[in-house]
């Protein structure tokens, strides 16, 4: 070959689609060891990144704004978030994510014992090369298209 890959972008997303099955079953059934739905468990790992608007929460877990409400109720309910005020816009609510939140976020990546299993089996390098690749592929903006002058 040329340089060319035989691995086509159906290939890849077939691969993908049976990472993330694997990856959310475990994660599902890690969330529920902590008694916590998998929407539960999303909001959690979402804000182990860092406080969120409501509005952003919704748009990140694709669901209802109205959905998300009754989702962050319980888990206020829990003690593993709180809400508060935006220090931009007192307006809009940002959920953060408490102490108790944290461990329980940490608890659960710590039974994704499937998910880690796969992960192992990388070598350093490799796992450095799927970070890499799929930051590019997924996190990365591609700079937008200037149209022609």
């Amino acid at each position: 070959m040329t340089g060319t890959s035989g691995v086509d972008s159906d290939q890849l997303m077939e691969l993908l689609s049976v990472s993330l099955g694997a990856y959310y079953g475990d994660f599902t059934v890690a969330a529920a060891s902590e008694n916590l739905t998998a929407s539960q468990g999303k909001t959690l790992n979402v804000l182990r990144r860092g406080p969120a608007a409501m509005r952003a929460l919704a748009t990140i877990l694709t669901c209802d704004a109205s959905n998300m409400t009754g989702i962050v109720d319980r888990l206020e309910k829990r003690g593993l978030v709180r809400r508060e005020p935006s220090p931009t816009d007192r307006r809009v609510k940002n959920v953060v994510l408490t102490a108790e939140g944290e461990r329980v976020i940490d608890v659960i990546r710590g039974k994704m014992h499937a998910t880690r299993a796969g992960l192992d089996r990388l070598s350093d390098e490799e796992r450095d090369t799927l970070h890499s690749l799929l930051e590019r592929a997924f996190t990365s903006r591609p700079a937008t298209p200037r149209p022609s002058a």
